[in-house]
């Protein structure tokens, strides 16, 4: 009778595990409120990554529940992300740093790329952590540096600061959103416009300031560093390095946010290849090497746009001062144009088509530049609109189409940093290309023009070549044994080399 009743128990026991389950909370419940550390720079405990997934995988949603726990994780998690932008122009920051001409002054920009070289990966809120706070000291103390070496310090710090911290949010972001959310949610986060649009109206009010301590273009600084370093504590202490870690979710809503993941991409947050591996297999993948001439190529217009923007808007003969007031209204236009690509893109799922588009737009815009700069100056400043526009949508297209080409998740990891550290390594020389001001840039206009042409042709090779590789995968799939596609569904995450890999075009 007692053996009867023990097995009751189980079974009770049993059915409350299975209910559990399917709220999503069963496994978290047997681990505490939240993973710890031992120390800042190490990992979270996996157990707690184990246990969401393992919810994950029986949790039952409706549609609405998970829209919800996406614009909760939209009102958290996408507010936390912050950039900044420029000044120059000004001919008291050029005197005070002895910028006494173009070139030095390209030196002083290719030099800033040089922190790219170094990345680490030591979680997501404490690596931002410290390089929005090692990016806002190095910008803050250029408002008291002096000389040319200064500068070129100063920006190698800043670069420092930055480093790995564009290809480390791409891969912070695919752990919260679907493939078809991803581009939307970068363009929202890391477009350049929407910053130097404010930045440009910052620069146009603050430059006429001065005291007996400080002058305008050492406000802009002081203004833009300050945040900046708000802003690192911010997210170290409000954002999650993982949905799993998330405590501003519900256990039922990480299981929802894992489950939503995992239906589609199946992101891992431990495990997998070592870094090494992942490096190896990056440098053999010809989708790596496309990626990154499409992201050099396009990036020379980036670059150019980022730095000289108002410097070409002076050149058309407008001071210095309203030449920064003049930089917001293709910053504005050109905001509108990266979130309407971005969500286009994911509305219809295509990556490659919505590139060459802005690829062309850009192209078109460079070449007005180079042929009309001398004869009109209202075709120039609107051909500036257009390249502003497009070169920055290419941006989160690009990024958003790569993470969602690579996979397993170590890969992508390595995978964004590859093309984003190469391509910023390339673009040393890209403020180089503005080296003619006598010919009011056109020669850089053309430069800029054939970098598009060649970002485009790239793009339509990658595209094509990954359509066929979905139609080769289509078929062999339907040829495989029953019992081979039974062994496959066993896997835990889905290798781009896999056959039942589909990826987007």
């Amino acid at each position: 009778m007692e053996h009867d009743d023990t097995k009751e128990v189980d079974i009770e026991r049993s059915s409350d595990a299975s209910h559990a389950n399917k709220t999503g909370e069963y496994h978290q419940s047997q681990l505490g409120p939240k993973p710890t550390r031992k120390h800042f720079f190490s990992a979270l405990d996996s157990g707690y990554a184990d246990a969401v997934n393992l919810d994950a995988e029986a949790v039952e949603y409706t549609e609405a529940e998970e829209r919800a726990v996406r614009r909760k994780i939209d009102m958290v998690v996408l507010p936390l992300i912050v950039c900044s932008g420029n000044a120059h122009t000004l001919p008291e920051f050029n005197n005070n740093f002895g910028i006494t001409d173009n070139n030095k002054w390209t030196l002083a920009l290719s030099i800033f790329y040089v922190g790219y070289f170094l990345q680490r990966h030591i979680g997501a809120n404490r690596f931002f952590f410290l390089s929005l706070t090692f990016w806002g000291i190095a910008s803050l103390s250029v408002v008291y540096a002096k000389g040319y070496a200064g500068l070129l310090v100063l920006r190698v710090l800043m670069g420092i600061g930055e480093a790995g911290y564009y290809a480390g949010m791409i891969y912070y972001l695919s752990f919260w959103y679907r493939k078809r959310e991803l581009a939307m949610r970068i363009s929202l986060c890391m477009t350049g416009t929407l910053p130097g649009a404010i930045g440009g109206l910052l620069a146009f009010g603050l430059v006429r300031g001065k005291t007996s301590l400080l002058t305008g273009w050492q406000f802009l600084f002081l203004i833009e560093a300050i945040p900046t370093i708000i802003m690192a504590f911010a997210i170290l202490f409000w954002l999650p390095s993982f949905p799993f870690s998330a405590t501003f979710l519900t256990p039922r809503e990480r299981a929802i946010a894992q489950a939503r993941l995992n239906r589609d991409h199946k992101p891992q947050s431990h495990g997998g290849m070592n870094g090494w591996k992942g490096v190896k297999v990056i440098m053999a993948d010809l989708n790596a090497w496309l990626f990154m001439l499409i992201y050099a190529s396009f990036n020379v217009g980036v670059a150019t746009i980022s730095y000289f923007l108002p410097t070409l808007i002076k050149n058309l003969g407008f001071t210095a001062i309203n030449a920064q007031g003049l930089t917001v209204a293709p910053y504005v236009v050109g905001w509108l144009m990266v979130v309407f690509q971005a969500w286009h893109s994911d509305r219809t799922g295509d990556r490659g088509y919505h590139i060459m588009l802005s690829c062309a737009v850009s192209f078109i815009g460079y070449i007005i530049l180079a042929t009309s700069v001398q004869k009109s100056v209202g075709a120039a400043y609107f051909a500036l609109f257009l390249v502003t526009g497009a070169n920055y949508s290419l941006f989160p297209l690009v990024m958003s189409w790569a993470a969602n080409t690579f996979s397993p998740t170590s890969k992508r990891g390595v995978g964004t940093a590859f093309i984003v550290s190469i391509s910023n390594c390339v673009s040393i020389a890209s403020p180089q290309v503005y080296f003619d001001p006598e010919d009011s840039y056109r020669k850089g206009h053309a430069i800029s023009a054939g970098c598009l042409a060649l970002s485009f042709l790239a793009a339509f090779v990658l595209r094509t070549r990954l359509a066929m590789l979905n139609k080769r995968n289509s078929r062999h799939m339907a040829e495989l044994p029953e019992g081979e596609k039974k062994q496959l569904e066993e896997t835990t995450e889905i290798w781009d080399k896999d056959p039942r890999y589909v990826f987007m075009t």
